[in-house]
């Protein structure tokens, strides 16, 4: 699905990637992790092509980046809680206009399914100037999957949701991942929401892989007990 080699990026004088490699293979679900300043959002961008690597290769369902963006994007899932929605619509036609983007046939089909799915179809009709910021999440999500991606792209998918919020987008997308095995790469803080719903994780410290594998491989590495504890000290490295 994803497959990034050598990805090297440098803002003026500051390395921000020096070297990452990353990859998710058909139906894996990755996270992507470490603190801020790591690394993180910047690799994250350069996957998807919002931002073209100074060195190194980025090939997405095929496609190489950044001539192939296009056709490559066709088949991506991109949801971030920070992402704006159209204010003077309603959810509705929020999602129709961006399945009608996506070519999906039926896009209010698929725009009713993804309300129902994610546990918000009594959304439908409200305006979007109107929504909480974890309605807006949750719609963001349904906006991401509507056009059946093979692969879903999520920063901090649930960041800053109430518990009860961020439960129904969890149950949402282990639906979407049970029905359609889309392959997801992830990032996230909540190291315990990470250890449910991936298969490997990738740490990154000072713009660098430093850890790749299974949650409690990952922990044993570092002689934790938890990736919670691994993130905690790669924390107070990078701030050293």
């Amino acid at each position: 699905m994803l497959e990034a080699r050598g990805l090297r990026k440098v803002f003026r004088k500051t390395v921000a990637v020096a070297g990452v490699d990353i990859t998710v293979a058909p139906g894996e679900r990755v996270a992507l992790l470490g603190a801020n300043g790591a690394g993180k959002t910047t690799t994250l961008l350069m996957l998807l092509g919002a931002i073209t690597p100074d060195e190194g290769t980025i090939d997405v369902l095929g496609h190489r980046l950044p001539h192939g963006r296009s056709a490559a994007m066709n088949g991506v899932g991109f949801s971030a809680g920070y992402l704006p929605l159209p204010d003077r619509l309603r959810v509705l036609e929020v999602l129709r206009v961006f399945a009608d983007l996506y070519g999906v046939r039926d896009a209010e089909a698929a725009a009713r399914g993804g309300l129902e799915r994610f546990g918000i179809s009594h959304l439908a009709d409200q305006m979007a100037s109107e929504l909480s910021s974890g309605q807006r999440t949750l719609v963001g999500l349904v906006k991401a999957t509507m056009h059946a991606p093979r692969l879903l792209v999520l920063d901090e998918p649930t960041a800053s949701l109430d518990p009860d919020v961020a439960a129904r987008a969890r149950r949402g997308l282990d639906e979407l991942w049970q029905e359609q095995k889309t392959a997801v790469l992830v990032t996230s803080h909540n190291m315990s929401e990470v250890e449910r719903i991936c298969e490997r994780v990738v740490f990154i410290s000072r713009g660098k892989v430093v850890a790749n594998g299974a949650a409690d491989a990952v922990a044993a590495q570092f002689g934790r007990n938890s990736l919670e504890e691994v993130f905690m000290q790669l924390a107070s490295e990078e701030d050293l």
